[in-house]
């Protein structure tokens, strides 16, 4: 798969999600679906996943987090 088809699965995935929830809950809410359906898809999906900041060639662990990985 290619980055067109994954981003494809992705945007869809987000406008079923929109469109069932709709507007005006917590962000929580809405990454929890998403994963959901994107792992249905059959796409890898990891949440909260901690991502370090490297400056020059020190590697900083700084409480920095993707809400999705897919």
């Amino acid at each position: 798969m290619n980055e067109n088809e994954i981003s494809k699965i992705i945007l869809d995935c987000a406008f079923k999600v929109h469109t069932a929830l709709g507007p005006g809950l917590l962000e929580n809410a809405y990454r929890e679906c998403l994963a959901y359906e994107l792992s249905k898809t059959g796409l890898k999906v990891e949440k909260e996943k901690p991502i370090p900041l490297i400056y020059e060639e020190v590697k900083l662990e700084c409480g920095y987090r993707i809400d999705l990985l897919v």
